[in-house]
């Protein structure tokens, strides 16, 4: 790309290091704690009633509550709401995203990159309610682990550092898009001199070590809970 020195600086090579490793442990991580779940034996019919009474059942069950929350509507509407909210505008961040990995981007992600302002302030708008949940609640804030709290606080920094880079003199896109691009060929690029740039990769990276290791994982550990995976048939064939 013109205008590129031959040899990016050895602060971006480390960067580099550091996103790679970050993405292996949370690659690694996530199989491990998945292998974990799968083999964990499961000796009693303990399905949260009422439970399907087939297969299909349970996958309907599944899809609502993974796109729905529907369990988390009953027990609480406001959490319901900010936790939707967060979840959903997560989705279309991550989709956002792909910008930077397309050479032309499809329609739907230019729309997305549009629409950014608006998923950002949805995106912390879920954040901050869950959060001010934590703090305000006494009979959740009893339960809750410092790092439930930093959690929401890392989350909460990425976003702001992710939409900075969209503030004031913005971020130049297409040396974001030629940085990554380096990273996905496994080539070493130069990363456009920003520092809410370094700081948002930083952020991301802590995020992706100990993702595998917190309860960020319940997304895919859902599927794997007996509670609701399974059906209920405890007395079928039995008089």
């Amino acid at each position: 790309m013109p205008g590129y020195p031959s040899q990016p600086a050895v602060s971006e090579q480390l960067l580099s290091l550091i996103l790679f490793a970050a993405f292996a442990v949370f690659l690694l991580g996530l199989i491990v704690r998945l292998v974990q779940y799968w083999r964990l034996p499961v000796p009693f019919n303990i399905p949260i009633m009422p439970a399907p009474k087939s297969r299909l059942g349970v996958l309907g069950r599944l899809l609502n509550e993974t796109f729905l929350f529907k369990s988390l509507f009953r027990a609480s509407k406001w959490t319901w709401v900010f936790g939707w909210t967060m979840h959903l505008a997560l989705v279309l961040l991550l989709g956002k995203h792909l910008f930077y990995i397309y050479s032309v981007p499809p329609v739907w992600v230019a729309w997305l990159m549009s629409v950014g302002h608006w998923l950002f302030a949805l995106f912390l708008f879920g954040l901050f309610g869950l959060l001010l949940r934590r703090i305000v609640v006494q009979r959740v804030r009893l339960i809750s682990a410092p790092s439930d709290y930093l959690m929401l606080v890392l989350l909460i920094a990425i976003a702001i550092s992710g939409y900075s880079m969209h503030s004031g003199a913005a971020v130049n896109l297409v040396e974001v898009k030629y940085f990554v691009a380096g990273l996905l060929s496994f080539e070493w690029r130069q990363l456009p001199t920003d520092w809410r740039l370094v700081i948002h990769l930083l952020l991301v990276s802590v995020l992706l070590f100990v993702f595998p290791f917190s309860k960020l994982l319940h997304a895919p550990g859902l599927f794997f809970a007996p509670t609701l995976n399974q059906v209920d048939d405890a007395r079928q064939g039995k008089s």
